[in-house]
């Protein structure tokens, strides 16, 4: 659902040779309900609300008790996941060794193209987050922290 319709203009892009400009764009909040969400059961055990967007995809997670997710890998995208509630042993492969982990709520871990499962070998259901993102080259951690202008 998209919000209401705001208008904001700035001259912080101008540059001295051109000139002080005007520069308006239009600003939306959006909210998904999850009743609009993609909701997909995957055979493995696992439920997933996607929430699609052109740059990145957050996926919410549901995985059943006693369920491992298929063993995969991503060329060109990375996931970051968040352990909402529960806990998951994460698997992976590195250097032909297989590797693994629990994970509990609160712990984040980035997948990069490491071949990786996860399993809920608990009796009960795991909530995680998942951002699909492609990755870049450039740093922008600095834009991530400053990047926040009180109204």
């Amino acid at each position: 659902m998209r919000g209401e319709l705001f208008s904001r203009c700035s001259t912080k892009n101008a540059s001295a040779e051109a000139g002080a400009f005007l520069f308006c764009y239009d600003v939306y909040m959006k909210i998904i309900a999850a009743k609009d969400a993609l909701y997909v059961s995957k055979p493995e055990g696992t439920g997933v609300h996607y929430y699609l967007f052109k740059d990145y995809e957050v996926h919410y997670n549901e995985q059943a008790p006693h369920t491992t997710q298929g063993w995969h890998h991503h060329e060109k995208i990375w996931e970051t996941l968040y352990i909402i509630n529960g806990e998951l042993v994460a698997k992976w492969r590195e250097a032909n060794e297989e590797k693994s982990q629990l994970v509990k709520q609160g712990d984040l871990i980035e997948t990069e193209r490491t071949p990786h499962t996860f399993s809920n070998d608990s009796d009960q259901i795991v909530s995680f987050l998942v951002i699909k993102h492609i990755p870049s080259e450039e740093n922008h951690s600095k834009v991530l922290k400053t990047d926040k202008v009180l109204d």
